[in-house]
């Protein structure tokens, strides 16, 4: 790519945590290599976010901007709300993240150090001290997702990242669009990856380039003989987490979204079951996503079938 055309626009997407979104808004302020552009996405919080924000940034993040959502869109409909803003201005890249990510000063250096490829997506690399905050799986490999950061190298390719970190250039949206906003909440990102992957993106994290994150807690389920994942989450988060796998699978895996993802969500909820409080609720939220997942209903749907944040 051209070096000159490093233009980049961070994107970060807040609702009710106005303690995380100032801790994510010093480390913006503080980076060694400032975005040219701050955009902070609102999605009508009701904690003072959008009144502290106006004032702080006009100290502090000069070139900051606040968009205030008349509704909660979701981290999905954020993002995508945050690019659309992004890319109706001057914007050679996009580094988008949570408002409880805290990135290192140098992250963005570290990044714009490297010879971007603008038909690639590059990423940050989310930790929690010694541990990744996510697991991550390098595209060549079939032992299993990495879990430390020492194990991540300087350059290295990867199915997906999370949305915490990622640089995306402004030709990769203009070939694939926006995030999808019907999913609200969990596995934007991943189905993003995706759909950029079959353009011809490579996936790639900077090792160097560090965002730090709370840790996601997993652990596993054994069933038949083999091993899955889930993750410990609300009700209503579980909701998301089954009815999205549904929908990307549906989308990008076909048939193996009935025979394979739909009867891992239900061994899935063995180990909520066994693992998790609120045994009723985590039932109830995997029950009602299955359901919309295979009819393909979108949006903000938990408060639908009882399931409060």
């Amino acid at each position: 790519m051209n070096d000159a055309k490093r233009l980049v626009t961070a994107i970060i997407v807040t609702f009710n945590r106005r303690e995380l979104l100032e801790r994510c808004l010093k480390a913006i302020a503080n980076q060694t290599n400032k975005p040219q552009q701050v955009l902070i996405i609102d999605n009508a919080s009701t904690d003072g976010t959008q009144e502290w924000v106006e004032d702080w940034l006009v100290e502090h993040i000069p070139q900051g901007r606040l968009s205030k959502l008349d509704s909660n869109i979701g981290g999905a409909g954020g993002f995508a709300h945050g690019m659309e803003i992004a890319m109706d201005g001057r914007c050679d890249w996009v580094w988008m993240m949570d408002d409880d990510a805290e990135p290192c000063p140098d992250a963005l250096e570290q990044l714009l150090n490297e010879p971007l490829n603008t038909s690639n997506i590059y990423s940050s690399a989310a930790v929690s001290g010694e541990n990744l905050a996510w697991p991550i799986i390098p595209s060549s490999s079939t032992c299993g997702p990495l879990l430390r950061s020492s194990d991540l190298r300087p350059f290295m390719e990867v199915s997906s990242v999370p949305f915490l970190g990622i640089l995306i250039s402004a030709e990769i949206i203009k070939k694939i669009g926006y995030p999808d906003a019907g999913y609200f909440f969990q596995f934007d990102d991943v189905e993003y990856c995706l759909r950029s992957r079959k353009v011809g993106a490579s996936i790639i994290i900077i090792g160097s380039s560090r965002i730090n994150h709370p840790l996601a807690t997993r652990y596993p389920v054994k069933i038949l003989g083999k091993t899955l994942y889930t993750f410990r989450m609300m009700p209503w988060k579980r909701y998301y987490y089954v009815r999205n796998r549904i929908l990307l699978a549906k989308k990008h895996f076909g048939l193996s979204a009935y025979y394979n993802t739909v009867p891992a969500s239900f061994f899935r909820l063995i180990g909520t079951l066994i693992n998790e409080p609120n045994r009723i609720l985590q039932t109830w939220a995997t029950i009602a996503g299955v359901w919309d997942g295979l009819w393909g209903r979108k949006g903000q749907r938990h408060k639908h079938w009882g399931l409060r944040a």
